[in-house]
Formats: C-alpha cells, sequence, structure tokens
C-alpha cells in the first residue's frame, strides 16, 4: 500500500454516507448547531449529494468502501478524512480535538483491519491531532498544522512515529481565525493538486508556511476570495491532473480549468458547506498509485 501523497492516482478511498453517520437519525441531527453545521441538515439532498460525490470517484477508478453505520458516531462523521491516516505501513489513527469525535479513530481501525489495513500506531491524550491538518508535501515530508484541532503534543507524537522512515513532519502555524469553535484545518487553506502545484488561500497561511512553499519550488493558485466561505479552497486530487471540487465554487474551479487540471464537481450545499467540509474532507483516501 502506497498512501504517503495527496496526488498520486487514487486507487481506493474510504468514504461514510450521511445516513451511516446519523444525518436521518433524530436525535444525532438534532444537535446540529453544537457540531457548528450552519442550518439543521436536510438528509434528502444530503445522501444525493454524497452520491454524486461518489459517482465522480467511480468514474475515477476509485475503489470505494464504506465504512460501517455506528452508534458512535455523530454527524461529523461523514467528514472521514479526519479520523485516520494511511501510510505506507498502516493506519496511524488520530485523537480528535474536537469531542464529539474522539470515537471515531476506532470505527476507523475495526474496518480497515476488516480490509487487511494494519494500524501503526496512534495518537494519545494529552495529544491531539485530526487528518484535516496533516499535509504530505512529498513521500519523506509531512506539514501538520498546529491549531486548535491538533496541538503541539499531537505534532510531536506523529514526528515520533514517522522518525523511523526518517520523514520530516513539519509544523505549520494556524491562524486564530473563528476560533475554537469552527473548523479550521490546514487543508481549508490548501490543497495539494500534483506534486508542484498547490491550491492556497494565501492572506490565510502564516508567512513561514509560504515561504516554505516557495522555496520549494511550489507553484501556488490562489483561490478567489469571494468562494473562501464556500470551501473553495478544499479540493480533491485524483492523480493525472484530474480534480474533484465543489460545484458552487464556479470561478476558482475556472481557475483550475485555466491552470491545465480537468475539474470534476458535485453540488455541496448540504454534504459539504453546511457541514464546513469539501471533497477531501468527505474521503480517506487508503490507496494511491
Amino acid at each position: 500500500m502506497t498512501c504517503d501523497s495527496m496526488t498520486g492516482e487514487l486507487l481506493q478511498v474510504m468514504v461514510c454516507p450521511p445516513a451511516h453517520a446519523g444525518w436521518n437519525v433524530p436525535k444525532k441531527s438534532a444537535i446540529w448547531h453544537d457540531l457548528g453545521f450552519r442550518h439543521a441538515p436536510d438528509f434528502a439532498v444530503a445522501e444525493s449529494q454524497h452520491e454524486s460525490l461518489c459517482r465522480l470517484l467511480t468514474n475515477a477508478g476509485a475503489e470505494i468502501v464504506t465504512l460501517p453505520t455506528s452508534e458512535d458516531l455523530t454527524m461529523d462523521g461523514v467528514y472521514v478524512h479526519d479520523a485516520s491516516l494511511a501510510t505506507r505501513h498502516g493506519l496511524v489513527l488520530m485523537n480528535p480535538g474536537k469531542p464529539n469525535r474522539v470515537p471515531e479513530p476506532q470505527a476507523h481501525a475495526a474496518f480497515c483491519r476488516q480490509l487487511g489495513l494494519p494500524v501503526l500506531g496512534a495518537i494519545t491524550p494529552p495529544g491531539t491531532s485530526e487528518s484535516g491538518d496533516i499535509v504530505w508535501l512529498d513521500s519523506q515530508t509531512l506539514l501538520v498544522g498546529h491549531g486548535y484541532r491538533t496541538n503541539k503534543t499531537g505534532i510531536e507524537q506523529l514526528r515520533s512515529l514517522f522518525a523511523p522512515d526518517k520523514v520530516e513532519v513539519v509544523s505549520a502555524p494556524l491562524p486564530h481565525g473563528q476560533g475554537p469553535s469552527a473548523c479550521l484545518h490546514l487543508m481549508s487553506l490548501m490543497s495539494m493538486l500534483d506534486e508542484h502545484t498547490i491550491l492556497v488561500d494565501l492572506p490565510w497561511l502564516a508567512v513561514e508556511t509560504v515561504e516554505l512553499f516557495k522555496g520549494r519550488g511550489f507553484r501556488l493558485i490562489e483561490i478567489d476570495y469571494s468562494e473562501r466561505d464556500t470551501l473553495a479552497c478544499n479540493v480533491l486530487s485524483l492523480g493525472n491532473n484530474r480534480l474533484i471540487a465543489i460545484e458552487e465554487n464556479s470561478k476558482t474551479n475556472q481557475r483550475l480549468r485555466d491552470a491545465g487540471f480537468e475539474v470534476g464537481t458535485f453540488p455541496g450545499s448540504e454534504i459539504s458547506i453546511n457541514g464546513g467540509g469539501g471533497p477531501t474532507c468527505l474521503t480517506r483516501p487508503l490507496r494511491r498509485a
């Protein structure tokens, strides 16, 4: 298994449909405000939009595996990217900084063991970490956002886990943004498009992170800032210059097409924008070429 890349050809990906995360369960959907959703969920629309995303993944040749439903999952479980990190040696289980998400890593571990994917290690208290803060710049460099969801201790534990493979773990300071209750991940501010290109929300990135990108020769494409609040910076690479983006972000998507990328889109008003998670958040890549 190889998954030390954000941009290799996507071969296998885990998803968690809204029904599996309890979007259709009244006692779970009733706490939407506490979870940071913008409005009460529309389950039927969310399910339809998630199915549109899955069609794009299937059409791209990726094998989809589906996380089983669980009483422990809240509506946030649909954003399946965050609770685990796939590596060449197995799964690293996160310890989410958002309390309701703490049970999710064990659900990932149990399911992935059935797929033959072992657990390499886990982030443990007082360390916190969510994979929305973790980006492979290349196979030997892991950029990790230091913010309200991933703390210093969590980053130190990641360094220890990856030290045997001589993977450099670089800390990237994140802004306060809208505060601890908001879901601001490193991947809210950047998406790897290919090995040399990054989509960025430049004004919100720390100076040292921008200097790191420029020092390594990355080409930076800026989002259209009128689309910041609709998650324009959250784009999933399928490999081979193919991307998946939210269709509402037409201006940013056109910039990507003008830069030479093939962009498939899905409607994300309910499944993405309402809950604050774009196509990268909705997918946990397990294998890339």
